[in-house]
C-alpha cells in the first residue's frame, strides 16, 4: 500500500489532484491511503510554500500545480 498525502488549502487544485490519484489508482489496481492535509505546519515540515504538493510515502514528488496523469502513473508505478 501506499500512502499518499495531498497537501493544500483544499482548493479546486488540491481536491482535483487527490482525484486524479484515486482514480489512477484504482484503475491501476494500485491500493493506496490517501489523505487531504491543509495544516500549513505539516507543509512546512515538507519545505512547500506551493501547493497542491503530493508526498508518496513521505517523498515529495510534486509541488505547484496539478500534476499530469503521465506523471502520477510513473509515480504509482515505480513505488508500488
Amino acid at each position: 500500500m501506499l500512502y499518499i498525502k495531498v497537501l493544500g488549502n483544499g482548493c479546486t487544485k488540491c481536491t482535483s489532484t487527490a482525484a486524479l490519484i484515486t482514480t489512477i489508482a484504482t484503475n491501476r489496481g494500485i491500493s493506496i491511503n490517501l489523505i487531504m492535509e491543509s495544516n500549513p505546519e505539516v507543509m512546512m515540515d515538507y519545505r512547500v510554500v506551493s501547493s497542491p504538493a503530493v508526498v508518496i510515502n513521505e517523498r515529495l514528488m510534486h509541488w505547484g500545480s496539478t500534476p499530469q496523469p503521465y506523471m502520477v502513473e510513473s509515480w504509482l508505478n515505480i513505488l508500488r
